[in-house]
């Protein structure tokens, strides 16, 4: 039952903000911040602020994932799953800030309470491991974190039994597909000259736009070579640009038409979708899928220099020393932002793009045009 017109509770900022209940948060171990030092709070501060941070990036990259798990995506509805993207760029943007709030904290400040932290460590959070999942991440990629064995160990208590950030991330784990997956889904049903994948004569289309355009990418490096080589002295310089330049129109033929992929036809039509979308970006129906993809592309980008940010701040604070819960410490953090990468295929294709004047005719560029009212 509602209540009466004009008897709605009246809250003031500190309430609805639950000001009373955020500053309590920061006794750590001890559960009495009086007892802390200064340096001490404000490690608990800035970890506490990351978490929020992260709560937000996990509601952002869910909603964008609901946007592509319901099927077909109207191209204006894209811009949700943009907005999402960039709001979750500017996050990270402020994460990697944060950084230099803990840099403040020198090595021997540090070690007066890091003995007291172990084995907790920044690898049990559980958000950012629910990110992780949420993206895309697979098992079979991941590093060995340190004594553990699985990164799922990592996040049980002390006894072996579950905690609640063992079941937050299993819980992530079973809720379905990734945010890979659902845009590799939509990749794979974005129409490539005007030919979905299960229209008539879409494979023979597929073939054309494909050879049409690594004849352009042909083109483009052989010009390349052409200019590399007037700028060379000696022959035998000459001779590796050409072994250079043949290796690359191979391996960009070799990416448009993959052999031992799990899936090599759909793998190949996401990446020509990929490759089309970014190619063809002033077709009027063609801005948001482009924007989406730069999205990612941003995305990604500051995701990797967070790792690195953090794995820098970590070395000037406290060098190469084995981290609190056993992992190699610093290698382990430039190993993830060197192996943990998400949207391959879109990376990838930023090879293979090509001028705007060098890109094919398309057989029906009217496809992707705004339709005019009443027509």
């Amino acid at each position: 039952m509602l209540p009466p017109m004009g008897t709605e509770k009246r809250v003031n900022y500190w309430e609805y903000i639950r000001v009373d209940d955020l500053l309590s948060l920061q006794g750590g171990v001890e559960g009495d911040e009086a007892s802390l030092g200064n340096d001490e709070v404000m490690f608990i501060v800035v970890h506490q602020v990351y978490e929020l941070w992260f709560k937000l990036i996990l509601r952002e990259l869910g909603a964008a994932r609901e946007l592509f798990s319901g099927g077909p995506v109207a191209e204006q509805a894209l811009s949700g799953a943009v907005h999402a993207l960039r709001r979750v760029c500017t996050i990270i943007e402020r994460c990697v800030d944060h950084f230099q709030i803990m840099e403040t904290l020198s090595t021997r400040d540090y070690l007066s309470f890091r003995d007291k932290l172990m084995p907790a460590s920044g690898f049990q959070s559980a958000q950012l491991r629910q990110i992780e999942i949420l993206l895309g991440l697979e098992d079979k990629d991941r590093l060995s974190l340190g004594v553990e064995g699985d990164y799922m160990q990592a996040l049980r208590a002390h006894d072996g039994t579950r905690s609640s950030a063992y079941d937050k991330v299993e819980g992530t784990r079973a809720s379905g597909p990734s945010l890979r997956s659902v845009i590799a889904e939509w990749l794979y049903r974005t129409p490539i000259d005007g030919y979905g994948p299960d229209d008539e004569g879409a494979a023979g289309s597929l073939d054309r736009f494909i050879e049409r355009y690594l004849g352009a990418v042909d083109a483009e490096i052989a010009g390349s070579l052409e200019v590399a080589l007037s700028r060379s002295h000696t022959a035998e310089d000459q001779e590796t640009l050409r072994q250079r330049y043949a290796k690359e129109s191979a391996g960009q033929a070799a990416f448009l038409n993959p052999t031992g992929e799990v899936d090599d036809a759909r793998t190949r039509r996401i990446r020509a979708a990929i490759l089309f979308i970014t190619t063809y970006r002033e077709l009027p129906l063609l801005s948001w899928p482009r924007e989406l993809l730069d999205a990612i592309v941003e995305f990604e980008q500051l995701f990797v220099i967070f790792r690195q940010r953090h794995a820098r701040m970590v070395e000037r604070v406290i060098g190469r020393r084995t981290g609190t819960g056993g992992s190699a410490g610093v290698d382990y953090l430039d190993a993830t932002a060197l192996k943990y990468r998400i949207f391959k295929d879109v990376w990838a294709c930023r090879t293979c793009q090509i001028q705007i004047k060098a890109a094919p005719p398309l057989e029906r560029p009217d496809f992707y045009g705004f339709v005019a009212e009443g027509s």
